[in-house]
């Protein structure tokens, strides 16, 4: 039978619906598989905490359910021992119930088997928790082992898991940079010169320090090297930013009256709708920053902004800063202005500080082995 090609506009069209609709569909029906299996997940971590069963059933217990699950489920996978414990540890962690030691447990032979509908459909769904639902549980899984318990800071990356899309690199990235710690941050006065709610997304888009370790800067620099390192590698320079940053250009001219002035970096914040203008200092901030910063935000609202605009927003990147002298200096402005410091080293999170070792410590332990053979 011979084939023939249908080359109706409308056709073609329609094909192409089609084609979306059933993308859409495709990552529908993966989500709510994801939302079946982690409120399955949620259900066994509960029943295990509510009836106590780790410690009525003795060390073995894990493995020995997850034997009886994959017998009884030959063909579901992550029932594993080690998932079954995780599962345990994230009804924990967002339900907040503790710990109960196994010497305050009963060991009875009475006790009852969970009920494994104890909460209903309708009231998981309904609730907050629904949010867990939405990010898949590799992702839970990364939380879990960064987050030490920490229930704010573990729902504050699953909404930016599902706010920014993160993939579980990216998570791993942001989980290991002290981005809990480093957001919001900033010494600002959004809160007195932006009307809400930008005043509050204006101040989640800063961070207090900026990790600028990517730029590969060692030994002594300038702001023009440091400038150029940054946008040699720009890409994780706008990582560092946010979401939402549109860079713009370096050194971007502005005449003003008869005198040029030049903006460090100018970049476009879409979803605040307006221009925010980078100002890098290799120093301690100071008052004069602050006043130079100023006149470039204004400027700016002049210049470039459009009518349909939000109102240009200034952030000073400085080496360091005295947090008092900062707020005086913003009490000063009547210009929305965020001051943070920058570091050149590797945010390793606070548990790991003093853990790894100094190379000179390196040299010393490898010398003392070296002796130690020699003997």
């Amino acid at each position: 039978m011979q084939q023939i090609t249908i080359t109706d506009k409308s056709y073609t069209e329609w094909v192409s619906q089609l084609s979306q609709r059933y993308r859409k569909s495709q990552i529908k029906a993966a989500v709510k598989v994801n939302s079946e299996m982690l409120k399955f997940y949620w259900s066994l971590g509960r029943d295990i905490v509510k009836n106590y069963l780790d410690n009525k059933y003795g060390s073995q217990f894990y493995s020995v359910l997850s034997s009886d699950l994959r017998r009884e489920l030959p063909d579901v996978s992550g029932l594993s021992e080690r998932n079954i414990r995780y599962m345990k540890d994230f009804y924990l962690l967002y339900s907040q119930e503790k710990a109960i030691l196994p010497q305050l447990v009963a060991k009875s032979d009475e006790a009852n088997l969970p009920q494994l509908v104890a909460d209903s459909e309708e009231a998981l769904e309904n609730s907050w928790l629904a949010i867990l639902f939405q990010v898949p549980w590799g992702h839970h899984r990364l939380i879990m082992d960064k987050v030490n318990g920490d229930r704010n800071k573990a729902l504050f990356f699953v909404n930016k898991t599902i706010k920014e899309g993160w993939s579980r690199d990216m998570l791993l990235n942001f989980l290991s940079t002290n981005l809990y710690e480093r957001e919001g941050k900033a010494i600002t006065n959004f809160k007195d010169t932006l009307p809400e709610p930008m005043s509050d997304l204006a101040n989640e888009i800063t961070k207090d320090p900026y990790n600028f370790a990517f730029a590969g800067i060692r030994g002594r620099y300038n702001e023009k090297v440091l400038k150029d390192a940054l946008l040699r590698n720009i890409t994780e320079f706008l990582v560092e930013l946010g979401t939402g940053f549109a860079y713009v250009g370096k050194e971007y001219r502005l005449q003003i009256g008869e005198k040029e002035k030049f903006i460090d970096l100018l970049f476009f914040h879409i979803p605040l709708n307006c221009y925010v203008v980078i100002e890098v200092k290799i120093g301690e901030f100071d008052f004069p920053d602050a006043g130079q910063l100023n006149g470039y935000v204004v400027a700016c609202n002049h210049i470039l902004k459009q009518p349909h605009h939000n109102p240009t927003i200034g952030l000073l990147i400085c080496k360091g800063k005295d947090n008092l002298l900062a707020k005086y200096a913003l009490e000063g402005s009547n210009q929305p202005i965020g001051i943070s410091e920058y570091d050149l080293e590797k945010l390793y999170p606070t548990a790991v500080e003093g853990m790894i070792p100094s190379i000179e410590e390196i040299e010393t332990k490898l010398a003392n082995l070296e002796n130690n053979n020699q003997k």
